[in-house]
Formats: C-alpha cells, structure tokens, sequence
C-alpha cells in the first residue's frame, strides 16, 4: 500500500512558485508514495462555525476534509504574504482542525516548505503554519525544513523541478516525510 501525502499550496496564482515546487514534489514521490496535489482551495469559505454544522459543510470544504482524512501525510507549500502565512492556507488549516479534537489532521504528521522572493525564504510564513498546523492537531515535524529565498530571481528562468539543489532538497523532505507517514504516531 502506498503512502498518500497530500499536497497544499498557499498561493492561489498559477504561475506560483510554490505551485510549481508541489507540482515538482509530485513527479519527485519516492517509491511507495503518492503525492496528491490538492485542488480547490479557492472554492472553500472562509471557516464559519455557522456553516460548520452536521448537514452544512460546504461541499468545497467537505471534499478538503475528506481528501486530508484520506491522506496518511500533508505537505504544505507556503508563500509569504506580508510576513505571514496566506489567509487560503491559514483558512484551509482552520477547516481542517475541525470538528474541535477530531479534525482531519489530527495525529497526522505534517512538514512546512516554500519559497518566497525575500532573502530567508517565507521562514516567518512557514512558522506560522506550522504554528497552526499543531494547534489544528496536525503532528509538525519541526525537524524537516525547505526555505528557498529569492524565488522571483532563481526561478525567472528556471522552474523549480530544472534547478538540481531545490529537487535534491525536496527529495530528501520527501523521502523523509514517507518514513513518518509510514510509522504510527509517537504521541
């Protein structure tokens, strides 16, 4: 059986960077492991406890739930907006720890990386999420980190899966990521 990671990206542009580096994790999957990148992000309400209710999930955040249930690992790619994490993954996390003690993270182990133009990366980005991610109930394996820094430059001309250090790093976040998952929580 395979290793189901599932695949978000903060940045809902097309031509993002950090879309292109989770594009370039799926072709980089290790054997055993599959590396689904989640679509529809976009489509998901900003989480409501009104609407967050037995029979009125919205379907857009009922198929995210479903899709992080169904994932063994989650893999968040994250921009930095303004020195933080984008409010569409920060709004995916948040539907994501509920219902409150049994979301769909919960236990799960889940690694933060990305890029983003400034000289560290999207580091302050990439805590924040994990910050979330932990309070969300997600198991954040502190340990394995990808900040890559000045994206618009380094990528100008070259798409993340064409530049050897990024994909010899996101191998090793990868294949370091698929050991976890295919372990029981230590919690």
């Amino acid at each position: 059986m395979s290793v189901r990671i599932l695949a978000l990206v903060g940045s809902l542009r097309a031509g993002s960077h950090n879309r292109q580096l989770a594009e370039t994790a799926v072709k980089l999957a290790p054997a055993g492991a599959d590396v689904a990148l989640y679509e529809g992000l976009a489509e998901i309400p900003f989480y409501n406890e009104d609407i967050d209710v037995e029979g009125g999930v919205p379907d857009a955040a009922a198929k995210l739930r479903a899709a992080a249930a169904d994932a063994d690992a989650l893999l968040l790619f994250t921009p930095e907006y303004n020195g933080t994490i984008p409010a569409v993954l920060k709004n995916a996390i948040d539907w994501l720890s509920r219902p409150f003690g049994a979301g769909a993270i919960g236990g799960k182990p889940v690694v933060v990386v990305g890029t983003a133009f400034g000289q560290y990366g999207g580091v302050w980005a990439q805590d924040e999420a994990r910050k979330a991610v932990g309070i969300a109930g997600g198991r954040v394996i502190e340990d394995i980190k990808l900040s890559i820094p000045g994206s618009v430059t380094r990528f100008a001309a070259t798409h993340p899966a064409d530049d050897t250090e990024v994909t010899e790093q996101l191998t090793e976040v990868l294949t370091r990521l698929h050991g976890l998952a295919d372990q029981p929580s230590a919690a």
